[in-house]
């Protein structure tokens, strides 16, 4: 297994969720993908009210459900991003949404403006025609990549994305 890790960052509806879907799609072809997201509201839910798993991760406990095609953990506690991989166990890429301040090679996902906040936390910027360079003064350090050239993001995570567990 390669281990390699690569994050995803941006503003709101700027398409992070629909590149790390048609990255994943591209490298499930032959590899192990992991996706991990960051919900930062907290709002994530992950079963419906009344049911059982619903009652058993209201209690705080652990949860894990399992069935014949799936295992889902439901976790109460906060956890660090190698803890998160020991729990996913094998995988060759892990793509993850958000969680800026991790040290991952990164690509900032924008459309229309870009956030030059994000430039600091930033490996590579993924935009698309909307966004007229001229107009920002982009570090020399950031790789410019095509939104909707999936190809040419996907050769990127395999140059630049991180080893994250021996």
């Amino acid at each position: 297994m390669k281990n390699l890790a690569v994050a995803f960052s941006g503003p709101s509806n700027s398409g992070k969720t629909t590149l790390i879907v048609k990255v994943a799609k591209i490298l499930k072809k032959e590899y192990e993908v992991s996706i991990i997201k960051h919900d930062p509201s907290d709002k994530a839910t992950f079963d419906k009210e009344g049911k059982d798993s619903w009652k058993f991760t209201q209690t705080g406990a652990e949860v894990v459900v399992m069935s014949h095609t799936r295992t889902t953990y439901f976790s109460q506690k906060q956890k660090t991003l190698h803890q998160t991989i020991e729990i996913l166990g094998e995988f060759d890429f892990l793509l993850v949404e958000g969680l800026k301040t991790l040290s991952l090679p990164r690509i900032s996902v924008f459309r229309n403006s870009l956030d030059e906040s994000y430039f600091e936390v930033s490996d590579a910027l993924a935009i698309d025609d909307s966004i007229d360079l001229d107009r920002y003064d982009i570090p020399k350090h950031l790789d410019i990549l095509d939104l909707n050239n999936t190809k040419e993001i996907v050769e990127w995570i395999f140059k630049k994305a991180k080893r994250v567990r021996d």
